[in-house]
């Protein structure tokens, strides 16, 4: 059960980490074509900078690479029962036309497991208070 305020919930349903009200990205379905990947600049509820450096997203990379595996370990595993080592074509076709299909979905989500590692929730209370007590709130905002 996703429950606001976690970062499960932000990443699942793609919201601002900081206020979970916000969305990230400005479509929430693959097939309303290329604004799937297409992420806002900031939050339209709080104002979280989604954006705080350049090349603040190169580390998500290395996010992409775990679900990558993940994807292709869970495809092995399937596939293995039914051709052991048979036929290394299928291997190679199934994990191949996986990453491929996963793709969009492991774009997002590196994003938003990213995103998630560096800011964290704020009830109302605390953004009304405008603490500044931990490292989101400098982090290339005005």
């Amino acid at each position: 059960m996703l429950v606001k305020g976690t970062k499960m919930f932000s990443i699942m349903r793609g919201r601002c980490p900081r206020c979970h009200e916000g969305a990230v990205f400005q479509e929430r379905s693959l097939l309303k074509g290329k604004g799937y990947l297409s992420m806002h600049k900031r939050c339209d509820h709080c104002g979280l900078n989604y954006q705080p450096e350049p090349g603040f997203y190169f580390g998500a990379s290395y996010v992409s690479y775990a679900l990558t595996t993940a994807v292709s370990i869970a495809v092995f595993t399937v596939l293995f029962p039914f051709y052991r080592w048979d036929n290394e074509w299928v291997y190679i076709g199934g994990i191949g036309g996986a990453i491929l299909l996963t793709v969009p979905f492991n774009f997002r989500l590196s994003r938003l497991i990213w995103l998630n590692f560096f800011f964290k929730y704020k009830t109302p209370e605390e953004r009304a208070k405008g603490e500044q007590a931990d490292f989101s709130d400098f982090r290339g905002e005005e």
